[in-house]
Order: C-alpha cells, then sequence, then structure tokens
C-alpha cells in the first residue's frame, strides 16, 4: 500500500522466504518466477499493473495464498490459464484469486485437483469460457466461490450441492442455462446466492427454502417461470436483499411474504405476478426497498403499508391496481418530470392531495405540510401506481421532500475515494449543525476524535451525531479511512448508518475529516448497564431481561453478518458497550469500526495471517488473549471479545473492575459461580422486581400494582442466606440467565478454537429466548 513501481528482481525469493506482500503498489511488467522460495507460505501481489503471462508455480508445500487479482495479467485468449495446473502441486493451498484481470480461455479442469483445503476461490471479472466442471465437488472445504462476470455456459452442476462448508456462491453475469438445481438446498451454511444476468430456465427449487443462513438471494434477470416457491419467500434469515425481477414468475405473491421481517431490500419487479398485494407485507418492519413495479397486481394498495416504518421507496408503477392512494401517503403532486403534463395523469379521487399544476384545480398546499408529514411518519416514499388494462388512472405521488433531495443529490454528489457517494456536507455545515462544536452538544470522546450531536439542515432535517476526528492523534487518518472503506460495503440493520463523510479544511487553513451517522436516540449500551453516578430516579435507566436479551441477539446478528455474510468477512476488532447505540426502538446498532479490517481486503488480500503487530487491537478488557501475545486478527477476536460483552451485560460488572487482578477475569468469576452460585454473580437489578422473581412464575408485569404478599423481593442478600442458591436456580428467570452466562463463557475461552462462531450464538441466545417466553406464557396460563 505504498507507491512503489517499476520491476521486481528475481533474486528476492531467497530459500526462506515465507511471506510475499506487494499489493497495492504500481509494479508492473511481468510476474516474476518463483524459483528457490521452498518455504513461501503467501504470495500476493494484487492491485498492480502486472501484464502477461502468469508463469508455472513451482512445488510449494506450504503455499496456502496465491493473489494476483486486480493486474492486467493474460490476454483473453487460450492459454492464459495454462499456470493453474502446476498450482495442483501446491497441496496446502488455501485461497486462490486472480479476479479482476484479462484472463481468456476455457475454465480449466485442473482446478478440481486443487488442494482439498481450498477454501477461497475468486475468478470474477475475466472473459472466462467454458463451463463448471462437475468434479467441482472434490474442493470439500470450500467456503467462497466466485466466478462472476465471465462467459460461463451450461449448466450449473448439481454437484455443487455436495460444497457443505459453502457460504457464498456467485455465478452472476454470465450465459449459464439449464435449472437451477435443486441440490442447492442441500447448502445449509449458505449465505448468499447470486445468479443475476445468465440464461437460467425453469422455477425456482422450493429446496432453497432450506438455506436457513442465506442474506442474500438474487435471481434477477434471468428467464426463470412459475410461481413464487412460499419456502423461499418465508426465508426469515433474508436480511440484505432478495432480488426476484425481471423473470416471468406466475401467480400471486405468496401471503408468506410477511415472514421477511429483517430484509431491507425486495425486488419482484417486471414479472407477471397477479392477484393482490399481500396485506402481510406490513409485517416487514425493516423494509426500505419495495419494488413491485411492472407485474399485473390488482385492486387496492394494503392499507398495512403503514406500518413500513423503515421504509425510503416504494415503486408500484405499471400495474392494474384502483382505488385511492392511501391517506397516510398522500401530500403534495411534484410540479417536475411527468408532473409537468396534467394529461399523462389523474389525481381524481384521492381527496387529500394537494399542490401540482394549476389545471389540476387541487388545493393549495398549507405551509406546515411539510412540518406535520415529518412527525406524523418515518415514511419516505415515491409512490406510482398505474392502472394499465382500463386506462382509468395514471397515478404517480412523490413525497416533496423527497424529491427536492433526489434532484439535489443528483446535483451535489462528491465521489469518494473509498467508493462512496455522498451528499456533500462542509465544515461550515457541520460547524453550524453543532452550534460550533460545542462542549454542550458534545456527547463522547475516544482516541480518535469526538462526538457531537447536530441538527443538520440538508433536504430535511436530520438528527445526526458527528464524529470529528483528531488529526493530531497518529491514527486518526488510518481509522477514517477504515471506517468508510468498511461501511461502503456492509449494510445491515444492527450496524450502524454512515450518512455522509467530510474531508475538507476549517475556516483556519487546517485538514478537517468527519464522519456522520444517523443520531441514536437512547445513546450507547455503556450508559444504560453503568449510569452516571448523581441522575435522578427519573433520570436512571435500567434494562430489563428481554431487552438485554434483545440487544445480544442484534450484537450477534451484527457480527454474524460481518463474519460470514459480507463479500469479504470483516473483523470488528472493537467490540465494547460503547461502540453499541441503541435506537428509539432499543434496537442495537453496532459502531465505531476505525480499528476493522476486511480478512480478505486489499491490503491484505488472501493473506491466512493477519499480524497485530502493528499494536495490540481493541480496548482494554474486550482483547482476545491471542493479540496480547501478538496472535492474528480473525472472527475468533470478535467472538471473546462478545462473551465478555454479554458477561458484562447480565453481571452488571466491566471487565475492568478493580476485583479482576492477576489472572482472575469476569471469564472465571462468571465460570466459577456457575450453577449453585448463580444470583451472587447477576446483576441485582434482574432479581428485584424488573423481571421474573418468581416462585410460581409472577413479574411485576403481571400484577402490576397490587400488593404482593406471597412474593419476597429478592435481593442478593436474601440469596446469600439460601442453600445452594436453588430457589433462583430452578426458576424460568434462572435457567435463561445460566443459559446466556453460559453462551458468554463459551465464547470468551482462553483458546480461540474452543470458542462459538457467531452463527451458532444466534441460534442459541434464539433458543433461550424462545423457551424463556414460552414458559412465561405457560406460567401465565396456569395461573
Amino acid at each position: 500500500m505504498n507507491r512503489l513501481e517499476g520491476n521486481i528482481p528475481q533474486n528476492l525469493f531467497h530459500p526462506n522466504l515465507e511471506v510475499f506482500f506487494i499489493h497495492f503498489n504500481k509494479f508492473g511488467g511481468q510476474v516474476p518466477l518463483i524459483s528457490n522460495a521452498t518455504k513461501l507460505i503467501n504470495f500476493e501481489i494484487g492491485n498492480n499493473h502486472f501484464t502477461g503471462k502468469v508463469p508455472d508455480f513451482p512445488s510449494l508445500p506450504h503455499l496456502r495464498s496465491i493473489g494476483l487479482n486486480r493486474n492486467n495479467l493474460g490476454h483473453q485468449k487460450n492459454g492464459d490459464l495454462n499456470f493453474m495446473s502446476s498450482v495442483v502441486n501446491c497441496t496446502n493451498l488455501e485461497l486462490f484469486g486472480i479476479e479482476d484481470n484479462n484472463f481468456g480461455g476455457t475454465l480449466p479442469e485442473c482446478m478440481c485437483n486443487f488442494s482439498t483445503k481450498l477454501s477461497y476461490v475468486t475468478m470474477g471479472r475475466n472473459q472466462i469460457k467454458g463451463r463448471i466442471p462437475t468434479r467441482i465437488e472434490n474442493l470439500v472445504n470450500l467456503q467462497l466461490l466466485g466466478i462472476e462476470t465471465n462467459q460461463l455456459v451450461g449448466p450449473i452442476p448439481g454437484s455443487i450441492g455436495k460444497l457443505q462448508k459453502l457460504f457464498g456462491l456467485n455465478f452472476h453475469n454470465n450465459k449459464l442455462s439449464g435449472a437451477i438445481p435443486s441440490s442447492l438446498g442441500n447448502l445449509t451454511s449458505l449465505g448468499e446466492l447470486i445468479l443475476k444476468s445468465n440464461n437460467l430456465q425453469g422455477r425456482i427449487p422450493s429446496s432453497l427454502g432450506k438455506c436457513k443462513y442465506l442474506v442474500a438471494l438474487t435471481l434477477s434477470q434471468n428467464n426463470l417461470t412459475g410461481p413464487i416457491p412460499k419456502e423461499v419467500i418465508s426465508l426469515s434469515s433474508l436480511s440484505r436483499f432478495l432480488d426476484l425481477s425481471r423473470n416471468y414468475f406466475t401467480g400471486s405473491i405468496p401471503n408468506e411474504v410477511g415472514k421477511l421481517s429483517n430484509l431491507g431490500y425486495l425486488d419482484i419487479s417486471e414479472n407477471r405476478l397477479s392477484g393482490k398485494i399481500p396485506n402481510t407485507l406490513g409485517s416487514c418492519e425493516s423494509m426500505e426497498y419495495l419494488n413491485l413495479q411492472g407485474n399485473l397486481l390488482q385492486e387496492n394498495i394494503p392499507q398495512s403499508f403503514y406500518f413500513l416504518k423503515g421504509i425510503q421507496e416504494i415503486d408500484l408503477s405499471r400495474n392494474n391496481l384502483s382505488g385511492e392512494i392511501p391517506k397516510y401517503l398522500e401530500g403534495e403532486v411534484p410540479t417536475q418530470g411527468v408532473f409537468t403534463n396534467t394529461s399523462a395523469f389523474s389525481a381524481v379521487g384521492n381527496t387529500r392531495l394537494c399542490g401540482g399544476r394549476p389545471q389540476l384545480n387541487l388545493p393549495k398546499c398549507p405551509s406546515s405540510l411539510n412540518k406535520k408529514a415529518k412527525l406524523s411518519t418515518k415514511h419516505k416514499l415515491i409512490v406510482s401506481v398505474v392502472c394499465g388494462l382500463v386506462a382509468i388512472i395514471l397515478l404517480a405521488l412523490f413525497s416533496v421532500l423527497l424529491s427536492r433531495a433526489r434532484k439535489r443529490n443528483a446535483k451535489s454528489t462528491l465521489g469518494s475515494p473509498f467508493g462512496i457517494s455522498f451528499l456533500e456536507v462542509s465544515y461550515g455545515d457541520l460547524l453550524k449543525a453543532t452550534d460550533g462544536f460545542s462542549s454542550a452538544n458534545l456527547i463522547g470522546a475516544g482516541s480518535f476524535g469526538s462526538v457531537y450531536k447536530g441538527i443538520l439542515n440538508q433536504e430535511k432535517t436530520l438528527d445526526v451525531a458527528v464524529k470529528v476526528l483528531n488529526l493530531q492523534t497518529s491514527r486518526a487518518l488510518k481509522s477514517f479511512i477504515a471506517e468508510c472503506k468498511v461501511l461502503k460495503n456492509i449494510k445491515h440493520r444492527n450496524l450502524l448508518k454512515l450518512l455522509t463523510a467530510c474531508s475538507s479544511i476549517d475556516f483556519q487553513g487546517n485538514d478537517f475529516k468527519a464522519l456522520v451517522y444517523e443520531f441514536m436516540v437512547n445513546a450507547s449500551l455503556d450508559e444504560w448497564l453503568h449510569p452516571r453516578q448523581g441522575l435522578n430516579s427519573e433520570e436512571e435507566r435500567h434494562l430489563n431481561l428481554i431487552q438485554r436479551i434483545n440487544i445480544a441477539i442484534d450484537v450477534a446478528n451484527a457480527l454474524d453478518y460481518l463474519h460470514r455474510h459480507c463479500h469479504e468477512p470483516i473483523v470488528h476488532s472493537d467490540l465494547k458497550p460503547s461502540n453499541i447505540l441503541l435506537d428509539g426502538d432499543m434496537t442495537a446498532r453496532v459502531g465505531d469500526f476505525g480499528l476493522a479490517r476486511f480478512l480478505m481486503d486489499p491490503s491484505h488480500l488472501f493473506s491466512s495471517h493477519q499480524s497485530s503487530s502493528i499494536g495490540i487491537r481493541g480496548s482494554i478488557g474486550y482483547i482476545a488473549p491471542e493479540y496480547v501475545m501478538g496472535g492474528e486478527i480473525s472472527r475468533d477476536g470478535d467472538v471473546y471479545s462478545y462473551g465478555i460483552l454479554l458477561l458484562e451485560m447480565f453481571t452488571g460488572k466491566r471487565p475492568t473492575d478493580e476485583m479482576f487482578k492477576d489472572d482472575f477475569n469476569l471469564h472465571n468469576f462468571v465460570k466459577m459461580s456457575l450453577p449453585e452460585k448463580l444470583a451472587h454473580v447477576v446483576d441485582s437489578s434482574l432479581l428485584i422486581g424488573t423481571d421474573q422473581v418468581e416462585e410460581g412464575a409472577a413479574t411485576t408485569s403481571d400484577v402490576g400494582d397490587r400488593e404482593i404478599d406471597h412474593i419476597e423481593e429478592i435481593s442478593i442478600n436474601n440469596f446469600q442466606n439460601v442453600p445452594n442458591c436453588r430457589l433462583i436456580l430452578n426458576t424460568n428467570l434462572g435457567k435463561c440467565l445460566h443459559s446466556v452466562l453460559k453462551i458468554g463463557i463459551s465464547c470468551s475461552k482462553l483458546t480461540s478454537t474452543e470458542r462459538m462462531n457467531m452463527g451458532d450464538v444466534v441460534k442459541e441466545l434464539l433458543h433461550v429466548k424462545t423457551a424463556y417466553m414460552a414458559a412465561q406464557t405457560e406460567n401465565r396460563g396456569d395461573q
């Protein structure tokens, strides 16, 4: 990651050389010959200007990664991939990346003879032809297979269904044909399936419904037919996107679509779907983008759309819809675009519309309309409804704020060096938004900068959190760059959303860099777990049991997404309560990616070793033991931090508490106390009326303000007099707390290989929550 250029001298490859990383420079010429480096482990020359033919690799028994990506290798003709036959001799190879080059020729069958340890294969964006080899099933440890944007033909081999560890499969933008094999349903670890822009035919196999960890699925721009299987459209794991657009699907949209409660993006446009829009769509609370245009949908817009609280855009155009636009969607008719021609659309029957061209004879919009709209709904919508067959109504409605915003965005976005397009925000805008970075608006400070609350007046008024980088700190700039690089690649309901970034100069001519986020009204988890001293009773904050479990699940979902379901796995590296923010609904959002790293990013692409020698990564108390010893950056490090966080959430004790010294830490404190001394370690607020205080299963919410004469108020002191604390252990509350703490202990084990993965953590916590809620319901029924 420098600006080094020129050719690579051949005498660099010493017999003792193990690691060769020169990616992200300007080296050119031929790929150097690896002659004597028989101990080589990593060979990564990506993101340079190498050209021509790739020489054969010698027998390298220790080689684990080959990264040739993002160069100008190959000549787009046969023979470009001949070097792959020599890679067969690298019997410990785990990572092979050649994407973004000029490789042509046929995909060689010899890749099926690569090391059985091979985990990642990325060959996208070349000119590779031929068929996907059926013997690809030999690569039994394959986790990511990407051969997108090439010229592959023929069917997808059913043998891929035997790759049980596969979590990412990307064949988009090829010329593949035939049916989607039903064997893909056997890939129960699959997180992302991208097959768009091919010539696939037939129906979507209902067996895909068995892929319970799928977060992203796109089959758009194919020739698929038949109904949409309810097994697929009800996959509650889908959170990033479901794109089935531009096919030939028929029938109605299944009511099971309402189970997509975590999905952010749904596109079923340009098909032949008919019938009513299901009311169940209103259950998709996380939906931000919904596109149903270009179908044969009929009747009214469901009133349940009112409950789509996160929606940003809805497109219902070119259907056969009729009736009125629901009142909660109505407002000002724009005067631009299609709305300049009053004969091209009709507003008849929509009595709550206002504004528009004078010829419409609509009432003038009151000046308070925009303000009222902001207060009454979070919806920001583009609704275009067309009654096609009888041409009764061609009606479209835009929110005036969004129409102006989009117009301005088209003119005033700026290209970021990190590949993000942001609405331009100046130093002056942020200065004004934060009242001159007033100390009264200071809501937090960290090692790399300070965070201020602000009110940003752009296309609309936004409450924001502005993180101003302290550029005098040596690593602040790297933190800024890292956070931008990470946040441009990820999107999840449990990750803090970056609204924009500012890289400018202040009024004194000094460099100025800031990140602007959504403002989280309920602040950080740290402030709820450890309230500041001196707060009055009305300001005191307490989290009940279910709130803590929900937050734990939210954070686990976020980490599972980062670790397993991003295109490039990401390690957060600084998980702690102050980096977990809570929105108005107490949904947790993981933030602060200043120390995050891609496990496969350009700065260390395809590296199986990620040294932390640059300094211990993370915050004291949450740092994985292997990092302290100079170990590798890994998902396991995040799991350790999560385990400590989980223990802190349910014990109320910081890992840096003065009671923890030498080898006695929060992990050991909890582990030594379970199960008999459970009540000695859990947060006392969980035992005194905020949740279950059962003999029987009564809760304060059950009895309201009635006098409780048969339940003694529980405290830590009470339990110290109870033999073995069996009272709490035999309650639903005790069983729940015991289970959660065991998960925390498992995640924070000293040895990284013994820790749980975040996917299993999510499953276990959901099981604990479900069991607890079911037991509560049953007990209330008995009473």
